[in-house]
């Protein structure tokens, strides 16, 4: 019983030594992980593409939402580099034209696709 107990307490002290020196890292591989770093390259890593994206879909939404005449209830957007693609439907065609407009307009947009169509209430 104290043999088990021995072994435990052993096993237990050289995983926690092990994850310490896991999380213990310098200044270039903690920028690394937090998604901000640039390759040797000079790329950005896909941690922060992905963020950056995510970001310019964010601001796309927002000005989107400032236009109280759009119903974009139904509208999904993806980024991708600087592309934004727009899909889904509104309910009327004028909307499409103010939507793409809206959207060309946002700061990091560097060129735009529209995949929406009208859908007309039901009973119409």
């Amino acid at each position: 019983m104290k043999t088990m107990n021995g072994l435990r307490m052993a096993l237990g002290v050289a995983i926690a030594a092990a994850s310490i020196s896991a999380w213990s890292q310098d200044g270039a591989s903690a920028g690394a992980s937090a998604g901000t770093a640039v390759t040797a390259s000079g790329g950005m890593t896909a941690k922060a593409a992905r963020q950056a994206n995510r970001a310019l879909r964010r601001k796309v939404y927002a000005a989107l939402a400032k236009h109280k005449e759009i119903d974009a209830g139904n509208i999904s957007i993806t980024a991708k580099g600087g592309a934004v693609t727009i899909s889904g439907t509104v309910p009327d065609a004028s909307q499409i034209n103010t939507v793409v407009e809206v959207a060309k307009g946002v700061e990091g947009v560097t060129s735009m696709t529209s995949k929406l169509t009208v859908q007309k209430p039901f009973g119409q």
